[in-house]
């Protein structure tokens, strides 16, 4: 079996994330706007670990940073540590039920999260706000509708 079957629509779907990443919002929704790429890459991470790994959160964490206009790296780093965190456990995170694989999610974007701000206050001084917590509760709160149709995609697609 062609082993690059498939990967178009996982490339797609990352593409797509990364538009909703950088789509403009009112001032009220682009606090709450989850990690979309984040949240992508964790669901191939932990439905096909083998095609879809640290290489590709790095990359699509440079495009990120890119698109975002922040320092380059910073998404990189984040991406990559938290799927190399999710590949490390992704047997046991597919035994878990889904409550716990939304903690788990939780926990992954707060790490991201985390992350990004101590690496934006080493550059500069950087306050810490309470609307800093929107994207990582809303992130969690979206993560069923994230696998849902990422599942439909991969399903319908017969991605293994």
């Amino acid at each position: 079996m062609n082993n690059n079957y498939g990967f178009g629509q996982i490339i797609m779907t990352l593409i797509l994330a990364m538009c909703l990443k950088i789509v403009p919002l009112p001032d009220m929704f682009a606090l709450v706007n989850p990690d979309w790429v984040l949240l992508t890459l964790i669901y191939w991470a932990l439905a096909i670990p083998d095609r879809v790994g640290i290489f590709h959160a790095w990359t699509f964490g440079l495009l990120t940073d890119v698109l975002t206009g922040r320092l380059i790296g910073q998404y990189a780093l984040a991406y990559s540590l938290v799927i190399y965190l999710c590949l490390s456990l992704h047997r046991r995170l597919r035994q878990f039920p889904f409550v716990q694989q939304a903690l788990f999610i939780f926990f992954c974007l707060l790490l991201s999260q985390l992350l990004l701000f101590f690496i934006k206050n080493i550059h500069s001084t950087a306050e810490l706000k309470p609307t800093f917590w929107l994207p990582v509760l809303v992130g969690t709160l979206c993560w069923p509708l994230v696998y849902t149709v990422l599942r439909f995609v991969r399903l319908a697609k017969s991605i293994k």
